[in-house]
């Protein structure tokens, strides 16, 4: 796995934002591996692939999905938003050899998931907080990020549910079950 050759290719199919967004993502991944003991290299490779198909096309998510017989649930069908996650995963597998906890990591980063392990939440809290991130309380978030995956991952969920009640768009039930989950476990 060469990273420098996953940048050119991603280079070649993302956004200039969407690439930069990605190498954040990847540094950030990185750097949390070290902090919670797991394989950086890995975190790093998932960081920068984790949004491979987000810029692909209604016409090229739609014949990926039916040529590689991709499930999708009924919000995904009505949120396109969301497809890139399971997309993601299954280039990841294809393209990439991915092994099965980045493949899941992948494919809950958007969402999350009641069954994510360390790793995946690792991903999760990367993509919402890495270099290029600049909400209102991007900083306490990477903070809270290094000290606290579980609290970090509940704090972002309640930002995810406050912007989705003023834009009036859907919950994924993925994103709910994971504060319940963390929330229960505490």
């Amino acid at each position: 796995m060469n990273l420098e050759e996953i940048q050119q290719y991603l280079k070649s199919i993302l956004t200039e934002k969407r690439y930069n967004h990605s190498v954040g993502t990847s540094k950030m991944a990185k750097e949390l591996a070290k902090i919670y003991g797991l394989d950086e290299e890995k975190a790093e490779f998932a960081g920068l692939i984790h949004d491979i198909a987000k810029e692909m096309s209604k016409e090229e998510a739609d014949e990926y999905i039916k040529s590689h017989g991709i499930i999708l649930d009924e919000i995904e069908k009505e949120v396109p938003a969301l497809l890139h996650a399971k997309l993601g995963a299954s280039i990841a597998k294809e393209k990439y050899n991915a092994d099965e906890q980045v493949q899941n990591a992948i494919l809950y980063h958007t969402t999350g998931h009641k069954n994510m392990d360390t790793f995946a939440k690792i991903i999760y809290i990367a993509d919402k907080i890495e270099e290029n991130r600049t909400f209102d309380g991007v900083e306490e978030l990477r903070e809270i990020a290094k000290k606290d995956l579980d609290k970090a991952i509940l704090r972002n969920i309640d930002y995810v549910i406050e912007k989705a009640i003023r834009n009036q768009r859907k919950i994924h039930p993925d994103t709910t079950d994971l504060k319940k989950y963390i929330l229960e476990k505490k």
